[in-house]
């Protein structure tokens, strides 16, 4: 086992759901109190801007929509750990926190979903949430699964022969690791020894199709063993865990040490898509126990038990966040829908110029 998972072990077993949470004396390294009810707020504003997005769908506003209820705490940790104005990010579809944190405004998220003019990753004519977004440096990202990963690997690849310490985070599900984009990608970064990584936000089902029937192993981490460089298995419900994990990751890639793998283990609260009935494959029972696992409940509960947030706080949070999504559906809905004139902008021409 390598020294950082052995680091993360601890660190899991410290700041496992039902053990203490560290006071803020000892919180991670980097981390002030302040941070925490910060990335908190980001949780709660994600969670209520998703909400809305799945009304608006059930009204038939927008067409569609993957939900990031469960992910919360695994997003904000990463981000926090990371530096958005050095570092890159390349994300797939269900970000919705990621987004918030490298600061992608509600407005500009839920134009994409009611393909309203000025969406400002494809100009409102793809699906939610594809294309890229050049002021926050997203990259170009869409819901083809694992293709991302190659790219964050060219990306890291650049940066080291920039000698840049900048480095790479790319985000996907435990679908992905199944593909052979993912393969390729990790052996490469591997020969390499580049400056990238590899984020599974593992939620246990691919679509409708549950884990054990994905891969015979119990560890995505486990996998890293064939490409020589450290694979660590996290609780994602906890920003406090997933915080040290990035973080010593990023410490390791900076230092020109290579890549990690970090396994957060998280529940997709929701069904796949608006297009999903996860009723269909998924036990009633295992619906039922995963709403213990719900990231913001265990944020909440461990910001009370440490005097951080009080009930009459965590009330004046929410409803700041459902002020502020109030505000912004009604601005959204009140714009047009791009021009039918500018159909064709930034396209490359054919070869007769047409």
């Amino acid at each position: 086992m390598s020294e950082l998972s052995i680091g993360t072990r601890k660190l899991y077993n410290r700041l496992m759901p039902q053990s203490p949470t560290p006071s803020s004396t000892t919180l991670p390294d980097g981390l002030k109190t302040s941070d925490l009810l910060e990335m908190y707020r980001t949780m709660v504003l994600s969670r209520t801007l998703d909400e809305r997005v799945w009304l608006l769908n059930r009204q038939g506003k927008a067409a569609i929509a993957a939900s990031a209820q469960g992910h919360e705490a695994a997003q904000i940790g990463t981000v926090k750990a990371l530096d958005p104005a050095r570092d890159h990010f390349l994300i797939y579809y269900r970000q919705f926190t990621v987004m918030l944190g490298v600061g992608t405004t509600p407005t500009e998220l839920l134009s994409g979903f009611l393909a309203r003019d000025g969406e400002p990753m494809s100009g409102a004519r793809q699906f939610p949430l594809h294309g890229a977004h050049p002021r926050v440096d997203l990259f170009s990202f869409s819901n083809v699964v694992a293709t991302q990963l190659p790219h964050a690997v060219g990306v890291a690849l650049a940066d080291k022969m920039r000698r840049s310490d900048a480095v790479t985070i790319v985000f996907f599900g435990d679908g992905a690791v199944s593909q052979g984009d993912t393969h390729e990608a990790m052996n490469f970064a591997g020969v390499h020894n580049l400056p990238v990584i590899f984020m599974c936000e593992n939620n246990r089902y691919a679509i409708s199709v549950p884990m054990h029937k994905q891969m015979a192993v119990d560890s995505i981490a486990s996998r890293t063993s064939s490409y020589g460089f450290p694979g660590v298995s996290v609780d994602g419900t906890d920003m406090l865990a997933i915080y040290e994990a990035v973080s010593a990751a990023a410490a390791r890639a900076r230092k020109g040490d290579g890549p990690t793998l970090i396994e957060a283990s998280v529940e997709r609260l929701l069904p796949h898509t608006t297009d999903d009935d996860h009723t269909r494959y998924r036990p009633e029972d295992d619906i039922e126990s995963m709403k213990s696992r719900d990231p913001l409940d265990i944020t909440r509960n461990m910001l009370v038990s440490h005097d951080l947030l009080s009930d009459t706080e965590d009330a004046g949070i929410r409803a700041e966040a459902l002020a502020t999504v109030n505000a912004v559906t009604d601005e959204v809905e009140a714009l047009g829908y791009p021009p039918v004139d500018t159909m064709f902008d930034h396209l490359f021409a054919g070869s007769h110029g047409q």
